[in-house]
């Protein structure tokens, strides 16, 4: 897909400040320093749409990009280890979640997810909350430059066998790399799908 506009709209959080619900919505988010930044970057072909930072936890608000004049990407804040307090922390996952349940535009939510891990039980925990409430979701994991073909396929395989513990199928999975911009077309070949459907059916 070729990206002709990519544009900064605003940053809140509070669901009712965010732009009209008119146009197909998808947003990401994942443990703090998992590359969610440098994703969206690479996925938008800007260097600094979104802001990266090296220090976890930079993303506090929910902050909406327009692309292409026809499609919303948002950032959401990270989970996990950022350094903040319990407080913000509470704050961030009260906005966080009013925003996933309330978003009447938002058709799906890319899940990040650093390749290089074993499954970890917190974004096992976040995945599970998402499927509780009817919130679609996809698994996007990043960072696969960083091990060779091997390590990821067999931590793939690990991943899972952990989810169908528990889930009765897996939701769609992209492999990406912020680097070498791997996964980039499927992504953006998943976005113009669902949106279609999503058009064709209002």
């Amino acid at each position: 897909m070729k990206i002709t506009s990519a544009e900064f709209l605003i940053s809140n959080t509070d669901i009712s400040k965010c732009p009209e619900s008119d146009k197909p919505e998808y947003a990401f988010i994942g443990r703090s320093n998992v590359g969610k930044s440098s994703l969206i970057n690479m996925v938008c072909e800007r260097k600094s749409l979104a802001k990266t930072s090296s220090t976890p936890g930079k993303t506090q608000l929910i902050n909406h990009f327009l692309i292409n004049e026809d499609t919303y990407l948002v950032d959401l804040p990270g989970y996990g280890f950022a350094k903040a307090s319990k407080k913000e922390k509470a704050k961030w996952e009260i906005f966080i979640h009013t925003y996933l349940n309330q978003r009447d535009n938002l058709l799906c939510t890319f899940v990040l997810i650093d390749s290089r891990l074993s499954p970890q039980k917190i974004d096992l925990e976040f995945m599970e909350k998402l499927g509780k409430k009817g919130i679609p979701f996809v698994i996007v994991f990043t960072k696969i430059d960083k091990l060779g073909s091997s390590a990821l396929k067999k931590n793939m395989l690990h991943y899972q066998k952990e989810m169908l513990k528990t889930w009765e199928e897996l939701p769609p999975i992209f492999l990406t790399s912020a680097s070498t911009k791997y996964g980039k077309e499927e992504i953006w070949n998943f976005i113009a799908s669902t949106s279609k459907d999503y058009l064709n059916a209002k």
